[in-house]
């Protein structure tokens, strides 16, 4: 059974999304003025990572993730640059489909952008004025926050205090529009210059809350099953999508509320953002990193837990995934002398890998539990290999398992290409194994160290010497 851990109500909760077999999932995608971040990265991987599992269960997951491509940041890159915000938008949002293709994210059902839906936001906003939750100031358009009775649940905070934050965050010319300090806009009239749309209001553009609730409940419906993002984003963000959607539709927004935690960085553990200027990006990890071993690194981590990005981490991740790889290399490598057959000692004991797996991911997708029982596979798989006589079906279904636990975690497994055309280096191999055989270790060593020099590694196995081709 399934539980979540549900920000809303502060508890694991058991999963039973509105409609049997089908999940309806949301994830806020990044503002695309810039190459997204590893902190970006971390909740694109977190929730990919959920969305697998998801579908490792049997469920069909509509998974919408948005692009925000029209904002201040937007509008103040684009100006810099010398180009126009959708040019920039397109910059980017190519940047980020294809680092996230590097780490092995597979693309959303739906990857909307907010300039797509601009006749939706300003029915959407037009309702919260007729229901008497948003009032027109001089051209922008404000949400009543303390209209809506919720306010402030999911960050657990009550509106009283929020106020006093929001307080010193208004500006002279919004205290002057607004009605209420903890106001937030829905609309915003555009400065001279800016991009902008028509709308009852005069021109202007969306405000950065309002996107979401109008993508994610035109795609997905007027209730979610699950709504992930960034710890970040509990507030404002997401509390303001409540408040809005729910006024809007009169029906429950969310079911589950998912939060990733952050990725820190130095020993101070500082937060990785691109406030702090102190931001690493994929774009620029993945020219020296192998994008698997950054993938693995992220998704091997409990969502909800930060991370602390350092070289030896992303060192032990590599170690540790080569690990998994060697064991599926062995198991194919014990293929060629294999006796045809199933293996029932191995079909049972897959069963119960499989078992414990899911036990330990269905505790709020406890991924480092769950990985800890695919290196007990592993583990297992390795023995089995070492065996004088094995199966080739029960290799294959080592083979089957290993691939299909580890694909959850984003991870390929791929068997090597150990063919070799030199006949010099066959016969260097060969030379090896007699010397070794004559006791003539000074020479076996000397072989061994010349192949790696060729890139060729070497592994002795009861089964005899084994090569390949170094990664």
């Amino acid at each position: 059974m399934l539980k979540i851990y549900n920000t809303l109500t502060r508890q694991k909760e058991e999963f039973k999304p509105l409609h049997p077999g089908v999940v309806n999932m949301y994830v806020c995608g990044p503002t695309v003025y810039n190459y997204i971040h590893i902190g970006n990265a971390r909740s694109a991987i977190a929730f990919d990572t959920v969305r697998r599992y998801l579908e490792f269960k049997g469920y069909q997951v509509n998974y919408v993730s948005n692009f925000t491509d029209v904002d201040d940041k937007m509008i103040k890159a684009a100006h810099e640059q010398g180009i126009t915000v959708p040019q920039l938008a397109d910059k980017f949002i190519q940047a980020f489909m294809a680092d996230t293709t590097a780490v092995n994210i597979e693309p959303a059902t739906r990857h909307p952008r907010a300039t797509e839906n601009i006749p939706d936001i300003i029915a959407f906003v037009q309702t919260l004025i007729e229901k008497g939750y948003a009032y027109e100031s001089d051209g922008d358009v404000y949400y009543r926050a303390r209209k809506f009775a919720h306010y402030g649940q999911l960050s657990g905070q009550s509106i009283d205090d929020l106020e006093v934050g929001a307080s010193e965050h208004v500006s002279a010319d919004e205290i002057g529009k607004k009605e209420d300090p903890m106001d937030f806009a829905l609309w915003k009239a555009a400065k001279p210059g800016e991009i902008s749309w028509d709308s009852p209001w005069g021109q202007g553009r969306p405000g950065w809350h309002i996107e979401c609730s109008v993508m994610s409940t035109k795609y997905l419906g007027q209730t979610l099953d699950i709504h992930a993002g960034g710890q970040d984003l509990e507030f404002p963000h997401h509390e303001n999508e409540i408040a809005q959607s729910e006024a809007a539709t009169g029906q429950p927004f969310v079911r589950y509320w998912m939060h990733n935690g952050f990725v820190t960085i130095g020993k101070d553990n500082e937060k990785m953002s691109k406030s702090l200027h102190n931001f690493i990006t994929v774009h620029d990890i993945i020219k020296t990193v192998d994008p698997q071993v950054l993938r693995f690194f992220m998704a091997t981590t409990q969502y909800r837990r930060p991370i602390q990005y350092s070289e030896d981490n992303l060192t032990d991740a590599k170690n540790n995934l080569e690990h998994i790889q060697t064991a599926y290399d062995n198991l194919t490598y014990r293929q060629q002398d294999a006796a045809t057959g199933d293996d029932a000692l191995v079909t049972q004991q897959l069963a119960d890998f499989t078992a414990r797996f899911t036990t330990a991911m269905d505790d709020d997708i406890n991924v480092q539990n769950g990985i800890a029982v695919v290196y007990e596979l592993v583990k297992a798989a390795n023995t089995y290999a070492q065996q004088a006589a094995v199966k080739q079906g029960a290799l294959q279904a080592y083979k089957d398992k290993l691939a299909q636990l580890i694909s959850i975690f984003g991870i390929k497994l791929v068997a090597h290409d150990n063919h070799i055309d030199d006949e010099q280096i066959k016969a260097l191999i060969e030379e090896r194994n007699q010397a070794r055989k004559n006791k003539d270790f000074a020479r076996s060593d000397q072989i061994r160290d010349e192949l790696k020099q060729q890139g060729i590694i070497l592994e002795d196995t009861p089964q005899g010497t084994r090569y390949k081709k170094e990664q």
